[in-house]
This record gives C-alpha cells, sequence and structure tokens, in this order.
C-alpha cells in the first residue's frame, strides 16, 4: 500500500465511488441544498455518500470532521464572467493536504476556447497529486463553442480519454445515453469512470434508472450534485443510490426503499 491507495480507499467503497460535488457555490452561488452546505453533508454522509467535493473555503469552515473522504477542489469560473466555461486553477494538492483533504479535482471542459491552458493545468496538477500520493477526480466535460454536438458518444468518450491520459485516478464524465456505447467508454478508459449527474431530473425513478443503466455499463459508481444536494430528502436518495451501487439492487427496490423512508 501506498499513500495514494490509502486515501483511494477512503473516497470509495468496494473499489466504487458514490461522490457529491458540492463545489457549485463558486460557479452558481448559494444554490437550494448547497446555501445549507454542512448540514447537507453530514445527510449524504449518513446515506452512504462515499466522498463529496467541496471548495477549499468550505472545507475551512468545516466544525467538525465530516465522517467521508473529501476532494478538495481547484479549479474556478462562476456563470456571472465573461467565460464560464474557461476553469481556472484555484488551489494545489499541497493546499488540499494541508487542509486535511483526501484527495483534488479539477474541471476541464474540452471544446471551449481556453481549453489548451485547462489541459496543462491538468497535466501539472497529475503530477502534482503523484508527487504527493493524492487522488485526482478530472472532471471531464465535452462543453464549448467548438464543439457541434456535446452529446455524442464518440466526443464524450474522446473527452473521458483525455482525462486518463493526462494522469487522472478517476475520471468523471456525462452518461452517453445508452449502455452499449458507454460500455465501450468504460473499456476504453484505463481508470474508474463515474458518470455526472447534470441538470436536476424530473424524478427519482429518473436518477434511479441513470445510475443502474450506468454500472450495468460497467461505471465504477457516480458523482451526483443537484440530484442529491437538492433532492427533497438527500439522506434517502443517497441510500437508494448506494443500494444500487453497492449493494447491486434494481431500480425498482431501489425506489421502495426510498419511498418507505419518506
Amino acid at each position: 500500500m501506498d499513500g495514494k491507495s490509502i486515501r483511494m480507499s477512503r473516497i470509495s467503497r468496494k473499489g466504487l465511488f458514490l461522490c457529491v460535488p458540492m463545489d457549485h457555490g463558486i460557479s452558481s452561488g448559494p444554490i437550494p441544498g448547497i446555501d445549507r452546505l454542512h448540514d447537507v453533508l453530514r445527510k449524504v454522509a449518513a446515506g452512504g455518500a462515499t466522498c463529496a467535493v467541496l471548495n477549499k473555503g468550505m472545507i475551512k469552515s468545516m466544525k467538525e470532521p465530516p465522517g467521508i473522504g473529501i476532494l478538495m477542489h481547484a479549479s474556478a469560473s462562476t456563470s456571472l464572467g465573461p467565460d464560464p466555461n474557461y476553469k481556472v486553477r484555484s488551489s494545489s494538492v499541497e493546499e488540499a493536504i494541508r487542509l486535511g483533504a483526501d484527495g483534488v479535482s479539477v474541471h476541464v471542459n474540452i471544446g471551449a476556447r481556453e481549453e489548451p491552458d485547462m489541459l496543462y493545468e491538468l497535466g501539472y496538477i497529475s503530477d502534482e497529486a503523484d508527487e504527493w500520493g493524492m487522488p485526482l477526480l478530472a472532471m471531464m466535460y465535452a462543453r464549448g463553442e467548438y464543439l457541434k454536438n456535446p452529446n455524442d458518444p464518440a466526443v464524450i468518450a474522446h473527452v473521458a480519454r483525455v482525462g486518463a491520459e493526462l494522469g487522472a485516478d478517476v475520471v468523471k464524465c456525462n452518461y452517453t445515453g445508452d449502455k452499449s456505447s458507454f460500455s465501450a467508454l468504460t473499456r476504453s478508459v484505463p481508470v474508474p469512470v463515474v458518470i455526472a449527474g447534470g441538470p436536476k431530473m424530473d424524478t427519482d425513478l429518473d436518477v434511479l434508472r441513470l445510475v443502474r443503466d450506468a454500472m450495468d455499463a460497467g461505471a465504477a459508481g457516480v458523482a451526483f450534485g443537484r440530484n442529491v444536494f437538492q433532492h427533497r430528502d438527500p439522506e434517502a436518495i443517497t441510500r437508494a443510490i448506494a443500494e444500487i451501487i453497492f449493494d447491486n439492487v434494481e431500480v425498482e427496490k431501489a425506489a421502495q426503499l426510498l419511498e418507505a423512508s419518506a
């Protein structure tokens, strides 16, 4: 065992991930859910999440140990600025270590005008993470003015592969829309792949079906933000998702468990 392996065990379970990104405060402000971030953090920990993604200021403001793994987010842009797709580096691996985080994460938008800068930063922080034995989650999105169809499975596969090529230990990307193409994606990426949740979905069944389909296609878990922290019961939806990821239950059973907790 080395330092990175030990820290990976703190942000995963059975080699699988139930990550709740709550880094949206920089890009979107105190939106519902993360306006009470520490309360929600306790609830998703109780529900079985393996880790959360927080910006460094929110880690500093914690009053008690979170009970789950923490990834410090090291990318930033705001919806108020001239180019929300341009994610700039906002911290360092050393700062994550000082704050007691178990890993770091970065956000890269492939197809954006500033893609070269973001690729440079991803490669650089990957080197730092290896040097310090810190797991690196790369949030890889097909997003920018140079993309004709960001939902094209081939584009999503390319974007995910970039994260692995530049040294990420875990890659987060969008689901391709079907099991066949996503299965091909997971086979082509030699590190664990977790899916993004995207905008808040209409129903709990939509959320649970997405988790089940992704797991069936080889995903190593999920990284769901709004669909967890904006849920009416973050602990319950986390527990239902955990049942699918870690106990391999079907959607119907997970839905029943969710209803029973309402």
